[in-house]
């Protein structure tokens, strides 16, 4: 026997001290219980498939076969609000009219106030979307977005017009975020990696539309125009709301003129205006493939 053993039948003098020691420290907890193990470094390929099984799961119990995805800024709000910032804006520049921040911030408002027309269009394509209804097996169909504000809010709030079922793939950042409203019960989901978030977003898509955006929407629609042009998912829509604003922000013409892309890669996408034309594009593409939209 070692001298630290305790005899047969006796207590070690800190045996309570000992246990609480022992199942308190952080070897003791159940491994998918402690964060400090599950968020190590080696355990990066275990947690990019619970990135992906949970949402796949969340979609799979809610009969989510296709979606089409929308793009659009989080800074572009209802016409409504964008009014109001802008009465505000117009407020303090006109009560101090040498300031030239509050000059910039009232231009700034302004187009913004323009731009949320594209608001208006985004709900009311969704509603197009919601109004096509169950595909003809049984199939659904719903709008899928980041789940954030703006352009986002305004296509799952088309949806949920018409009580149709909408998804929010939203992502955690450092700074605080919340989704928007709009989203359906049980189909708003937060992911850790952009790289699964990319995945879901295109998995089920039957159709990609980007409205005016910043870098995430570039990202997504970039991302979606690689994978089609060098074929590593099949052809889908891809649709860009607003010819006057993405003509401005990609020349795709000068990518063309320089050998960067091929006259092939500028009928990857096409230009629309209103929501009946991104809607009525989308179901003659597959309809002219002879393929159904939900099938």
């Amino acid at each position: 026997m070692t001298p630290n053993t305790p005899a047969s039948g006796q207590a070690h003098p800190d045996a309570r001290e000992r246990v609480r020691s022992a199942v308190t420290h952080p070897s003791y907890r159940l491994a998918e219980a402690d964060p400090d193990f599950v968020g190590g470094q080696d355990l990066r390929a275990v947690r990019l498939e619970l990135d992906y099984l949970k949402t796949e799961h969340g979609l799979a119990a809610h009969e989510i076969a296709h979606t089409v995805v929308v793009f659009g800024s989080t800074r572009i709000p209802e016409p409504a609000a964008a009014q109001r910032a802008l009465d505000a804006a117009r407020q303090a520049r006109d009560a101090a009219p040498q300031d030239a921040d509050l000059q910039a911030a009232h231009a700034l408002a302004e187009r913004i106030a323009v731009n949320s027309r594209y608001y208006v269009i985004a709900r009311a394509f969704a509603r197009r979307i919601a109004e096509a209804g169950d595909g003809q097996n049984g199939d659904k169909i719903a709008i899928m977005t980041g789940g954030g504000p703006g352009l986002m809010e305004a296509a799952n709030r088309g949806a949920m017009d018409l009580s149709s079922q909408s998804v929010g793939l939203n992502i955690a950042l450092p700074q605080e975020q919340a989704p928007n409203p709009y989203l359906t019960e049980g189909l708003c989901f937060q992911l850790h990696y952009f790289a699964m978030r990319k995945l879901h977003f295109l998995l089920r898509a039957r159709a990609l539309v980007a409205f005016p955006g910043g870098f995430g929407t570039f990202d997504e629609l970039f991302e979606t125009l690689v994978l089609v042009q060098t074929r590593k998912i099949a052809p889908l829509p891809i649709l860009l709301v607003g010819r006057d604003f993405w003509s401005r922000a990609v020349d795709f013409g000068f990518l063309q003129e320089q050998g960067v892309i091929s006259r092939g890669d500028r009928a990857l996408f096409s230009f629309v205006e209103t929501a009946d034309e991104a809607f009525d594009h989308i179901a003659n593409w597959y309809r002219n493939l002879g393929t159904p939209l939900f099938g």
